[in-house]
């Protein structure tokens, strides 16, 4: 049977027990946790570090009874996020590559009563609570010898009500058979039968399905794989010269993407490599340390971003963190003259341009490298679909590494992890601190109180309003209640000279309201900008939002994100009616609840999560894959597709492995 130890808010824990257990799992015990497989125990509190989990937990214990269940920051001790019932997997196995539909890829169960849940051999029903049975007297099971003793057992059971009002009574050992059913579809989920066919006959034509998606995503990885890349040369004196002049402390996913990043550029394969990381959480840093390790074997490099505001911040950035060294860095975008531009095609061709940052005008005709060796591309889904066919081209000259601050959910990317290298980076800069968010109706007093505070302590403010046919006039009224700011206009109809003037004053600090368009919401990094006031913000997309807030907080002080709302929206309660309005209004007010509750650092995870539930996977996965999902639940779904995956890898190295070897076996 699949071991596990579960945890639940609530529960009645025999700590003695619970710490042998662990230790008989291959945990170790330690002062503090740190590092995967370890525990400690202070007084009323239990700190565990499972298997492929992203931060320790921490068990609040009080009259051994579980009081609260916290994921936490093991630097700062922070808690990050709460848990209700959590799944500690045997460190022994889980820390190798064993995965099947009976274990489940993501360990936080968190289930609350009147959710649909999944069990993998009865189908969908909805979890309405936990009962205790008593299974008699039994024989006492211990870790260690102990004299024979019996005693009364109770066992704690989850209970799923199945269509027809069936009931099916899971017991606490056979919990990760269930998970909360998760379909990205408005919809409510239709309930199985209790001992139908129907369940099994949709798992088996899903899992039939995803055998094909596993095939084409391992024969696409196989075909890159047989191509002859360059192989990087070792870090030398120079790189590391370089990566010490970082001003901040790495935090352990920038290193270890770090560390990945470099193996796959030092190897013979071309690297096709995602990073994938919340809003400020140091992205461009890996990129900058790969992108100098190219251009020290010689090679040229080329960043592509979708947005000229983001090429000029790059821009600006490469060039202060290369000073000192012989690197020369360019930009081709509206910021530059034509004759700029011609200058600096002409020089790339040359080979004279080390690194190359650009939009979308670095894939015209007339751009060509002399020696290109890296492709770097931010924030790809942002690309146009004639980009994109471009970008495969690049796909076939150079290594590529595709940065993302749209989240994937942790348990599709372990499913995919098989098939396509990702780096996820979701653990928060040393002393970041969440940022403060409001929904607001347009209160000029709330505005007047909010830009004030920003600017006594010497910070800057985004105010964000979307339409440039009245944008003066706003600003006109910002003025008015900030008369002593100085107060800037910004938006993408501008003359490039003119907007590229306007985001260099802001980042020297030389303006202190900019009042712009969404110009900012790809990677603008403005350390002083503290406060954010977005103008209607019930028409923007739940993700979009998310990106917007990610402009401030930078650095450890507590910025500030005001989201203003039309107050039909925020006062009243959710719309009965089915009108155009009501719906529109509804999905709005479903949005910045969500952007509410999702405040803390690396939400952005949570946020995918709850944008795929609102928007759908159709952009993510495709339409098929989406009716996939809403057949058998999004875990269950992720789950078939690593066991398929790692199942077909399997059968390749068995069929490509010497028949000396075979025999030894």
């Amino acid at each position: 049977m699949f071991k596990s130890l579960e945890f639940l808010v609530g529960q009645k824990v025999n700590i003695d027990e619970a710490v042998q257990i662990l230790v008989a799992f291959g945990y170790t015990r330690a002062t503090k946790v740190f590092k995967e497989g370890e525990f400690a125990l202070r007084g009323g509190v239990l700190d565990i570090y499972p298997a492929n989990f992203e931060i320790p937990l921490r068990l609040d214990l009080d009259d051994d009874t579980v009081r609260a269940i916290h994921g936490f920051d093991p630097i700062s001790a922070e808690n990050i996020d709460e848990h209700t019932i959590v799944l500690i997997l045997p460190f022994k196995t889980s820390s190798k590559s064993v995965f099947s539909s009976e274990v489940p890829l993501n360990n936080f169960v968190d289930i609350e009563q009147g959710d649909y849940v999944v069990h993998n051999h009865h189908g969908i029903g909805r979890f309405i609570g936990i009962k205790e049975f008593d299974i008699g007297v039994r024989k006492k099971e211990h870790l260690v010898k102990r004299p024979n003793s019996f005693d009364r057992e109770s066992v704690e059971h989850l209970v799923i009500e199945y269509k027809d009002g069936d009931k099916l009574f899971v017991p606490k050992h056979d919990i990760h058979l269930v998970q909360k059913y998760v379909s990205f579809t408005k919809r409510p989920a239709r309930l199985h039968k209790l001992g139908s066919k129907e369940w099994l006959a949709t798992r088996r034509s899903v899992e039939k399905k995803l055998r094909l998606l596993a095939a084409e995503l391992l024969r696409t990885q196989a075909l890159r794989a047989q191509l002859e890349g360059f192989a990087f040369s070792k870090d030398n004196e120079w790189q590391k010269e370089f990566e010490a002049r970082f001003p901040y402390k790495e935090t352990p996913d920038q290193l270890k993407a770090t560390f990945e990043t470099k193996a796959d550029m030092e190897s013979a394969r071309p690297m096709d490599r995602l990073i994938c990381g919340d809003v400020g959480y140091g992205k461009t840093e890996v990129a900058m340390r790969a992108a100098f390790k190219a251009v020290m074997s010689s090679k040229q490099v080329a960043i592509l971003v979708p947005t000229t505001i983001l090429a000029e911040q790059h821009y600006y950035n490469f060039s202060k963190r290369l000073e000192g060294f012989p690197v020369k860095v360019g930009m081709l975008s509206r910021f530059r003259t034509k004759l700029e531009q011609k200058m600096i095609v002409k020089e790339t061709s040359e080979g004279k341009v080390d690194i190359v940052i650009g939009t979308h005008r670095m894939l015209s005709k007339d751009v060509s490298f002399k020696d290109l060796g890296l492709v770097i591309i931010d924030e790809e889904q942002r690309f146009g679909v004639r980009s994109k066919e471009k970008l495969k081209h690049f796909r076939l000259l150079a290594d590529v590494m595709t940065l993302t601050a749209t989240p994937i959910p942790r348990t599709l990317y372990m499913a995919l992890s098989g098939a396509r290298d990702m780096s996820v980076i979701s653990t928060p800069p040393t002393n970041r601190l969440a940022v403060k968010t409001q929904i607001i109706g347009f209160d000029e007093d709330i505005i007047q109180e909010a830009i004030k505070r920003e600017l006594a302590r010497n910070g800057q403010v985004f105010f964000l309003h979307n339409r440039v046919d009245n944008i003066e006039t706003l600003a006109n009224d910002i003025k008015k209640l900030a008369p002593q700011a100085r107060l800037a206009v910004g938006h993408g109809q501008m003359s490039a000279r003119f907007l590229e003037e306007i985001m260099l004053k802001f980042l020297k600090r030389e303006i202190d309201i900019l009042v712009c368009t969404t110009i900012i919401e790809s990677g603008i990094d403005v350390p002083m900008a503290n406060t954010l006031i977005v103008n209607r913000a019930d028409k923007f997309g739940l993700a979009d939002l998310h990106q917007l807030r990610g402009r401030v907080g930078r650095l450890d002080i507590q910025a500030y994100a005001y989201f203003i709302v039309p107050k039909h929206i925020l006062a009243s309660p959710l719309a009965q009616r089915n009108d155009t309005s009501s719906v529109g209004a509804n999905i709005a007010r479903q949005r910045l609840k969500a952007l509410e509750k999702h405040s803390d650092l690396g939400a952005g995870f949570h946020i995918a999560f709850e944008d795929l539930q609102l928007r759908g996977a159709g952009n993510l996965l495709g339409a098929q894959q989406h009716g996939f999902i809403t057949s058998i639940g999004f875990d269950l779904y992720c789950r078939l597709l690593k066991e398929s995956i790692e199942h077909l890898k399997k059968e390749v190295e068995t069929k490509h492995e010497p028949s000396s070897a075979k025999h030894l076996r």
